[in-house]
């Protein structure tokens, strides 16, 4: 293992997600010298078609498998490449409800964080990463979740994604022209045009202090398929791996307090509905229509129904490949999500990846059962003729009736919880009984350290958190610049 030679920097920012790709913009337009690291590799928003095996193979930490283990399985997904989480979701756009906003302000004590303030940092974000709506591009899954929901007159409507859908407005702004407006194709590019640098498939292993800086141990993947190692000496860091590697990195690192302990998911069931004609075509955009109903405990939506996500969504079916084979553009897949469970996360010696233990309480299988039935509801008013919860061992719902054959609560050995939202494990406040860093990501008890990712979020939003986590990490990176975090 090879030694490479030292780097030296005024801000070291690790991480090229939302969180830090935002804050490195802000810095590296502002004049400051700023090196971003990434662990994954620099590849091309279309360097794989989205959702693919190649995909997961690229860009996702462990080829899209990972596991919380506990008192219930919980299989949650991660990207590893520049952009992080940003190339490898849907991008679906909410800014934080107000009552998430004073929830956080009353019982974490964050400052700073009123809807008004938060606003131009929303709408800063919005204008470089651009927000639309799909209408009627909208496919006819997603469509019908809608018209399920108004059957019932429950809230229900269309999201807006960080996706262009208009070639021709596009043209005219600085935004590219049409696509997914991911990191990569946002926030990096202007870090990068300001002077910021970027070193991609390298790790840091762990931070220490010396004196007056912060030094990175990174251990960085060469052509040659090599390690190498070397140190990056900064005046700042920001960490920004996302909410499971950025404790991990601090608690490799000797930082425990309130690091890793309260880590959260927006936790799924799925349920696969054959409406027994057409709905689903290759080619379609993504779905983009939620049932809001029944928030901010229960979120209901339509998930990517690829033939490869059906067919491994229907994996506990018998003959579930041919199934999906004759059947596909029949079929749209569905999900319930709550805000339930806690994790912790733990490095564990020897392995690379860090240990997470979960925990669900019987209130909260008993939440995700209740409105799994909902779903099937809205599903049978929305024209299905047989719906196939993605869960072994439960029956194949035919009619209505068969609804009330599910179980009052999920059964915790039945491994089938998912979850791509990840967030919490560091809360930002001033309360430091209970938060790792203060209102603006800068840790307590040390200088010049700071996290802004989803670590910060102080509780779960109920709706995607992307457009919480680039607003807040805007609002901190100005923070550092005006030294308010201090």
């Amino acid at each position: 293992m090879s030694p490479l030679r030292p780097r030296r920097t005024e801000t070291l920012i690790i991480g090229s997600g939302p969180g830090g790709a935002v804050t490195g913009a802000v810095l590296a337009e502002a004049g400051r010298d700023v090196l971003m690291l990434e662990e994954g590799a620099d590849l091309a928003l279309d360097a794989a078609a989205p959702f693919s095996c190649d995909e997961m193979l690229l860009k996702y930490r462990n080829a899209g498998v990972s596991v919380a283990l506990g008192n219930s399985k919980l299989a949650w997904v991660e990207g590893r490449c520049v952009g992080g989480g940003s190339e490898i979701n849907r991008g679906l756009y909410h800014r934080t409800p107000e009552y998430i906003l004073e929830e956080w302000t009353r019982r974490f004590q964050v400052k700073d964080l009123q809807p008004a303030v938060m606003r131009p940092h929303f709408e800063a974000c919005e204008t470089v990463a651009r927000v639309e709506y799909a209408h009627h591009r909208a496919p006819e899954i997603s469509r019908r979740l809608q018209s399920g929901a108004e059957v019932h007159g429950w809230h229900a409507g269309e999201a807006p994604r960080l996706y262009t859908y208009s070639p021709e407005e596009a043209l005219r702004s600085s935004a590219p022209p049409g696509g997914k407006q991911s990191m990569s194709a946002t926030f990096v590019p202007r870090f990068r045009q300001a002077g910021g640098q970027l070193l991609s498939s390298t790790r840091v292993r762990r931070l220490r202090r010396e004196g007056s800086f912060w030094i990175a141990e990174t251990e960085q993947r060469g052509a040659d398929g090599g390690r190498h190692r070397s140190e990056v000496r900064a005046d700042r860091i920001v960490v920004a791996c996302g909410a499971v590697q950025t404790p991990a990195l601090l608690r490799r690192s000797g930082m425990t307090r309130n690091i890793g302990n309260t880590l959260r998911f927006h936790p799924m069931v799925k349920v696969v509905a054959d409406f027994g004609e057409m709905v689903n075509r290759a080619g379609d955009y993504d779905p983009v229509h939620q049932i809001r109903e029944f928030e901010p405990q229960i979120g209901m939506g339509c998930s990517i129904s690829t033939p490869a996500q059906l067919g491994m969504a229907l994996a506990g079916q018998k003959d579930a490949w041919s199934l999906v084979r004759e059947h596909w553009q029949n079929m749209g897949l569905y999900y319930v999500q709550s805000s339930g469970g806690s994790a912790r996360v733990r490095n564990v010696r020897g392995f690379v990846d860090p240990m997470v233990r979960v925990r669900f309480e019987e209130d909260d299988l008993a939440l995700l059962a209740v409105n799994l039935a909902r779903l099937a509801t809205a599903l049978f008013a929305a024209g299905a003729r047989r719906i196939y919860p993605c869960i072994p061992g439960y029956p194949v719902l035919e009619t209505r009736a068969d609804i009330a054959s599910l179980p009052d609560k999920l059964r915790p050995a039945d491994g089938s919880l998912t979850s791509v939202h990840v967030f919490s494990s560091c809360p930002m406040g001033e309360d430091e009984r209970v938060c790792a860093v203060n209102s603006f990501g800068a840790m307590f008890g040390t200088e010049g350290l700071y996290i802004n990712d989803a670590s910060l979020l102080c509780t779960p939003t109920g709706v995607n958190p992307q457009g919480t986590v680039m607003a807040v990490a805007r609002r901190n990176a100005i923070a550092m610049l005006e030294r308010r975090s201090r």
